[in-house]
């Protein structure tokens, strides 16, 4: 760390930047960049592209996640890109360095429990009841989006044919099959709820 504490490029960044940002986000380029000055044992501003490429994938090997190493390349970036237009240095050496590509979670879904307690709890004969009943075995027994689910038409919904027809992600439109339940939970609330909920006036 002795060569980040005297290194007076990386000083002078780090004063320009507290200027302009947040506290926490000058602490947090002043670890990253201390951090590559440790590993180097020698100022930050003589590190060269191959150096860096070897850095972040000790970073990788090490287990850091894409989102950590991502933040730490973009801290180097930033304060080479302050060399270059002091005129320090000529050139940036993480210019070309390609950011890890940050790992996509995928959503998680319901246990067969858990999607049977969310049908059952919608439950009762009022009409908000059969809306949210239909609602619920939409989403569960046709696997719709809830933006799908909402934005149904009338006129896409066949109750005989068991399909309906929605609008997904980037206005597509899809003709999902519905399971029987489903079926029955639109048929009660379209013969019973709906034409209450549209004759209520709003308030």
């Amino acid at each position: 760390m002795t060569a980040a504490k005297s290194d007076p490029e990386l000083e002078g960044f780090l004063s320009l930047l507290a200027a302009r940002r947040a506290p926490r986000t000058v602490e947090a380029y002043r670890r990253d960049l201390r951090s590559l000055a440790g590993w180097l044992e020698r100022p930050v501003g003589s590190v060269t592209t191959e150096e860096l490429e070897r850095y972040l994938a000790e970073l990788r090997a090490a287990g850091l996640t894409g989102s950590t190493i991502a933040r730490r390349l973009a801290a180097i970036r930033s304060f080479f890109r302050h060399l270059v237009m002091l005129r320090a240095r000529l050139d940036n050496p993480a210019a070309e360095i390609d950011l890890p590509r940050r790992t996509r979670r995928l959503p998680r879904t319901l246990s067969a429990g858990e999607a049977e307690r969310l049908v059952e709890a919608a439950r009762g004969t009022k009409p908000r009841d059969l809306r949210d009943r239909a609602l619920v075995e939409l989403l569960y027994g046709a696997g719709l989006r809830v933006s799908e689910a909402v934005g149904l038409d009338r006129g896409g919904v066949d109750l005989d044919a068991r399909l309906v027809r929605c609008t997904g992600k980037g206005g597509k439109e899809r003709i999902v099959p519905v399971g029987r339940h489903a079926v029955d939970a639109l048929r009660r609330y379209l013969g019973r709820g709906r034409p209450y909920l549209d004759a209520e006036v709003p308030m």
